[in-house]
């Protein structure tokens, strides 16, 4: 009842017709679904994008160092551990605007991008304009990594370190090379961490709104600050739950498919 309460109270909000001064009545209007959806698929479209790229950054990341603490870091394994979850200590506020100060035009970051040529790159994606990084989709999509990273790392970190190491021995012994153990071996057997991890990124990332609002701009904006902005702007709270539930339908339909797609036993 905790769970569906709620979700039974935005389901109604959805389908009401009227006015914050008037008052809201259910009236069963389906086609605030319809409306909400074509006039801000640029946003459903940029958010699942932002998303989708924070989510592998993540799992490119996060993987080589969760299999670094479950096999390699010895009497470092907690203190690895404690640096992990240690961003979960302050604010998930502080912790954007903090990448606020990080990318800040004319700072050493941006100064050691544009040195490179990194920023020429993006800037050619329309990932950045020219020298700057703030307010622009590389801003936004940092922030959004660096914040559910360890979304990524703990369940890989779970899965990893459940494999029993005899297993790489086994294969060492039948003349695997390291690159097809991890390949037969060590891959495979972490898929459930891969999924669970995955997921519990993608899915708060695609409904974040707090990274674009604070790293990004106008033409930045995630379909979460649309919902935001109907919510506690514009009022209309018919079309902000509509939004809510179309978001969740989307997010709904590509889990189901991942999850059968990727065919893990302790997940399907």
């Amino acid at each position: 009842m905790f769970f569906v309460l709620p979700m039974v109270y935005q389901a109604s909000t959805s389908v009401q017709t009227g006015s914050l001064e008037e008052g809201f009545q259910v009236t069963w209007h389906f086609g605030t679904y319809w409306d909400a959806f074509t006039e801000y698929y640029p946003q459903f479209l940029r958010s699942l994008l932002y998303a989708g790229t924070a989510t592998a950054l993540c799992l490119l990341l996060g993987y080589p160092l969760a299999y670094l603490i479950a096999f390699k870091a010895g009497r470092w394994r907690n203190l690895l551990l404690v640096l992990v979850i240690a961003p979960f200590f302050t604010s998930f506020l502080i912790r954007t605007l903090a990448w606020k100060t990080i990318l800040a035009d004319g700072g050493p970051v941006v100064a050691g991008l544009n040195a490179i040529g990194f920023l020429d790159v993006t800037s050619w994606l329309g990932m950045t304009e020219g020298d700057r990084v703030l307010a622009t989709p590389l801003a936004v999509v940092c922030g959004l990594t660096y914040n559910f990273l360890p979304f990524m790392i703990l369940p890989l970190y779970s899965s990893l370190e459940r494999i029993d190491t005899r297993l790489h021995e086994a294969a060492g012994d039948l003349y695997a090379r390291p690159a097809t153990v991890f390949r037969k071996v060590t891959f495979p057997l972490s898929m459930p961490g891969v999924v669970s991890g995955t997921l519990l990124t993608f899915i708060p990332a695609s409904g974040d709104y707090v990274n674009a609002e604070l790293l990004g701009s106008t033409d930045t904006r995630m379909i979460g600050n649309v919902i935001q902005s109907q919510y506690l702007r514009i009022l209309d709270y018919p079309t902000a739950a509509a939004l809510s539930f179309i978001l969740m339908a989307i997010v709904l339909i590509m889990v189901t498919i991942y999850i059968r797609r990727a065919g893990t036993e302790d997940l399907v």
